[in-house]
């Protein structure tokens, strides 16, 4: 086994953004992350995963809001706790 298969980790993490654009603009031109993939799925979903340029610690797939109440939830995500470290 190899990759993520043989040892315990969280690997990716689902974070709701409001525009997938703006989201990639903060975490890889802001933060120095690195944009390791950008797919286009149809009806205005992509599949994007952003992820520390060092490449340790756990992706993020940015997932743009899809109605009032997941936009209701960015920034406040975890009831107003701490969310990454």
């Amino acid at each position: 086994m190899s990759g993520f298969a043989d040892k315990r980790c969280i690997a990716t993490v689902a974070l709701v953004v409001g525009n997938y654009d703006e989201a990639i603009d903060w975490y890889v031109e802001r933060l120095g992350f690195a944009l390791a993939e950008d797919v286009d799925l149809g009806g205005g979903k992509r599949w994007v995963i952003v992820t520390p340029a060092n490449a340790n610690g756990a992706r993020l797939l940015l997932a743009e809001a899809a109605d009032e109440t997941q936009a209701s939830r960015i920034g406040n995500q975890t009831g107003g706790r701490v969310f990454l470290f």
